[in-house]
């Protein structure tokens, strides 16, 4: 019988991914990651910080927003980058990790961003995740939401979906959830 799986195959695949002096190779994902790493021109509204050091492919973004037409001005948005190791040709994984009132993040931190499902392209970077993040904050879009409540009220009640926004940044509850407070 031919084992294709198992503990030896799994060894062996480790050392093949070993370069010379016990260093593991880098998958072409790290490697395009670093390169845009360094070329990186972070808006001065946004902070990025690697909880490991070892690790560029999982990273954290904080994100104020500092644009005073946007409803959520002045408030810190902190998201989880995960970049799979078929990055550029699979999208990045961003999580919110701050509970949020917005039609197009939910309550359990998705994101709902085009260039994060169907319309990426490997041409695309990190900085147009960090562009696209920006842009939900100052044109949220109730046509494609993930928080259909948030959005519905917003199509049809802004002034009341603009109040639910602030109280929620006020530390309030909205429809039975409680936001933390961030102004």
């Amino acid at each position: 019988m031919i084992k294709i799986f198992g503990p030896k195959a799994s060894k062996r695949d480790e050392e093949e991914k070993k370069e010379e002096g016990g260093a593991r190779r880098r998958t072409a994902g790290e490697i395009r990651l670093q390169k845009e790493l360094g070329e990186l021109d972070l808006p001065r509204n946004v902070r990025i910080t690697f909880p490991n050091d070892n690790d560029i492919m999982n990273f954290v973004i904080d994100l104020t927003v500092d644009d005073n037409t946007s409803l959520w001005y002045g408030a810190s948005y902190n998201f989880t980058f995960t970049v799979p190791i078929a990055y550029p040709h699979e999208p990045p994984r961003v999580h919110c990790n701050t509970k949020i009132y917005h039609p197009n993040i939910d309550l359990r931190g998705n994101v709902c961003l085009n260039i994060l499902r169907g319309d990426w392209k490997p041409v695309l970077c990190i900085s147009a995740v960090i562009l696209g993040l920006n842009f939900l904050f100052l044109e949220p879009n109730p046509n494609d939401p993930l928080n259909q409540q948030a959005a519905e009220l917003m199509r049809n009640n802004i002034e009341r979906f603009n109040d639910n926004v602030r109280r929620s940044l006020r530390g309030g509850a909205v429809d039975g959830e409680q936001y933390p407070r961030l102004l």
